[in-house]
């Protein structure tokens, strides 16, 4: 690919959890405390901080490692040794999805898809539990993706690379998988072939043991597979020969758990790297061979052509593959939506579209806003990728410019049963809030708390003025964000939020949390409830409106219930919001809960709560806290600290079953800090809590 991930400085220590940076003064722990957390001798904080993992494939570079950075090997990797394995687990299968009509007329279902190969941070430095910042990537778009390929590997730090778990949580909840990286860097950036043979060597019985070893990484951290990029050049064709065979014995090993394979378009059948920018004889026996597939998909370097491209899916198609497998590079690092991109060479007009496309570090939606940007800024930065903005996922794509991939894939959603739940949650936010009340007012991040989002940004239905639809970050009902609507209504507006197939019965209701802010004026609110599918694309699903109350400014957060079953049994096939304003006036509305549902359920406690380790650093205490599973469905797992003055405070979040929790201080005068977790279900209601000590 020629291309590495930008090298980010560890600028600061990446905490877990938004209770991180508390200003509870107080003495450091001392060695009573030490040795009642199970530890002799506290160790300094950040010791504790865990990390995705990396490793190279098994000799080390000469010299030492730089700041932060820890040389492994992967040949040496067992899972019984890994001390950071807990907290690197993906616990949330990959759901299935369906495509539902799309929202315009271009958008097409059963043809291209779309790969994004994103970095998080720079290999050494992704934290596996999210950090005290609210300044991160926050993907949502999951709906038009296929797969994400968690981008990373250098030859200072690593070459093979693991996503951390909330990525892949966050992903599998939208139905994506996530593919770690295996990179071989070309020779300019530090590549040595020695480290291409080390992936490639064979035992004494001819098999490929670090094939085994990567499907061992993704099936005990719960990921799905590899994206193998072999750029470092000098090789010959006995070389190229073992790389194909390690490619095949990795797909085939990887299959019986569900793994991929992508193959980066760069060595070829010579040994040497030459960047085809298309399948032809020359990569072809990496994507497939007289025996059958060798990867599960190609990523056709970015040199390709309107020519290159249709003569490859003519290739895929001659040897039995969908030419919906090979992803054209389209590097949006620079210029996001200002790339030069022939996108008629992909999505021609009129006709089917001719292979799939992957973007190179759509992240640039972050990075391009200057120094001091807001969550808000980036997510409608990103909803502009992704979508166009304003009204463009309901309005045909066209030529020239940039194509929104909303206008030209069709979305997907996996909202197939019940009960189904969304706070609106982006995965980052600048305080947490719980039940409309701040119980941290530290930023944060961690995208496995983030919820199923609505996949159309955003579709209004009305007659009159559109109104402005956007994430908000000053309020929320639970997590860090709501969904904010302003405008002057001067007519009734529906706003579509989720495709679904979901059954629904005599007992089905559907909640809604909801407020007005202090500018706005009242508005009347109806749930929009589709029971049969759009007619066709970009047209309107034949909704059904139901009464959900009146609001008035002043008035706060409020849940109003609506029943659904004078509707009948049957599916629910689109859920939306109708509002109603007075006169035109101002207004500013905001959705905080939407949960369709047959009855609460209330989860089981966890177990076997235990600190497990300790750390001290000015003043302050980190711990890694375990315990066990609990009892039926949960959806993650939530900690928090009981204050003397019997407040909560929370302290991070997470979908396994341990967190890492730095930045803690005695408050007053306190024997312990008292720390509890509990299970939270998909309907948000919380468990009893699991309790444990920290004596000070």
């Amino acid at each position: 690919m020629n291309r590495q991930p930008s090298p980010v400085p560890r600028r600061r220590v990446l905490l877990a959890g938004a209770g991180a940076a508390a200003a509870l003064a107080g003495p450091s722990l001392g060695a009573s405390a030490a040795r009642a957390a199970g530890r002799h001798r506290p160790r300094a904080a950040d010791s504790l901080q865990p990390y995705a993992s990396y490793w190279f494939p098994d000799s080390l570079p000469s010299g030492t490692p730089g700041d932060g950075i820890t040389w492994r090997s992967l040949a040496a990797w067992q899972p019984g040794t890994d001390r950071d394995l807990a907290f690197n687990r993906a616990t949330v299968p990959l759901a299935p999805r369906f495509t539902p009509v799309p929202a315009n007329t271009t958008a097409r279902a059963g043809q291209a898809r779309i790969s994004a190969l994103a970095a998080f941070d720079h290999t050494a430095g992704n934290p596996s539990q999210g950090s005290a910042s609210a300044d991160t990537y926050a993907p949502t778009h999951w709906a038009l993706l296929d797969e994400l390929v968690f981008w990373g590997g250098s030859a200072g730090e690593g070459l093979i690379l693991a996503p951390n778990a909330p990525l892949v949580d966050a992903a599998h909840r939208n139905g994506v998988p996530v593919l770690g990286t295996v990179f071989l860097p070309p020779v300019a950036y530090g590549g040595q072939l020695r480290w291409t043979r080390d992936l490639v060597r064979k035992d004494a019985a001819g098999r490929f043991p670090l094939a085994a070893k990567l499907v061992q990484v993704a099936t005990v951290y719960g990921f799905d597979g590899w994206f193998v990029n072999a750029e470092t050049g000098g090789g010959d064709a006995a070389l190229a020969a073992d790389m194909q065979a390690f490619l095949r014995a990795l797909r085939t090993a990887g299959a019986g758990h569900g793994l991929r394979v992508t193959w980066y378009d760069a060595m070829n059948r010579t040994g040497q790297v030459g960047w085809q920018g298309a399948l032809d004889d020359l990569n072809r026996p990496f994507f497939q061979d007289a025996s059958g597939p060798v990867a599960d998909s190609l990523f056709v370097d970015f040199r390709w052509s309107a020519r290159s491209l249709a003569d490859s899916g003519r290739l895929a198609e001659q040897l039995g593959r969908s030419r919906y497998e090979l992803w054209a590079g389209v590097d949006v690092e620079s210029a996001g939506w200002d790339t030069a991109t022939d996108w008629d060479a992909i999505l021609p007009e009129g006709r089917d579209q001719v292979v799939s496309f992957g973007f190179y570090r759509p992240e640039w939606t972050l990075q391009h806003l200057p120094a001091g940007r807001t969550p808000g800024q980036f997510h409608a930065a990103d909803d502009r990728f992704w979508a166009g903005g304003g009204a463009a996922p309901a309005a045909p794509g066209g030529a020239g410019g940039w194509r929104a991939p909303a206008t030209a894939v069709a979305d997907r959603s996996t909202l197939t049963a019940l009960p189904f739940a969304s706070s609106f949650n982006t995965g980052h936010g600048l305080r947490w809030y719980e039940a409309g009340k701040v119980t941290s007012e530290a930023p944060w991040s961690h995208l496995g708390l983030q919820d199923r989002l609505p996949p159309r940004r955003w579709v209004v239905h009305t007659e009159g003025q559109l109104p402005v639809v956007s994430w908000d970050f000053d309020d929320a009902w639970r997590g860090g964000s709501s969904l904010l609507v302003r405008g002057a209504l001067d007519a009734p507006a529906t706003l579509e939020l989720f495709p679904a197939r979901l059954p629904a019965g005599a007992a089905t209701v559907l909640d809604l949390t909801h407020r007005l802010d202090p500018d706005s004026g009242p508005v009347t609110v109806e749930v929009a409830v589709a029971t049969r599918p759009a007619p066709a694309p970009g047209r309107p699903a034949p909704y059904v409106h139901l009464p959900a109350g009146t609001l008035q400014p002043g008035g706060g957060w409020r849940t109003d219930t609506v029943r659904l079953g004078p509707l009948g049994s049957g599916t629910l096939h689109a859920l939306g919001v109708r509002l109603t304003g007075r006169g035109g006036t101002a207004l500013a509305w905001r959705l905080g809960a939407l949960a369709v549902h047959d009855g609460p359920v209330s989860p089981a406690a966890p177990g076997g709560l235990r600190i497990t380790d300790t750390a001290a650093a000015d003043g302050a205490v980190s711990v890694r806290l375990t315990w066990r599973r609990a009892d039926g469905p949960v959806r993650h797992y939530e900690v928090h600290r009981r204050l003397p003055d019997g407040s909560r405070r929370f302290l991070g979040g997470t979908c396994g079953t341990a967190l890492y929790v730095p930045g803690l201080r005695r408050a007053g005068a306190e024997p312990a800090a008292a720390i509890e977790v509990r299970a939270v279900h998909e309907l948000f209601t919380a468990s009893e809590p699991a309790r444990v000590q920290l004596p000070w």
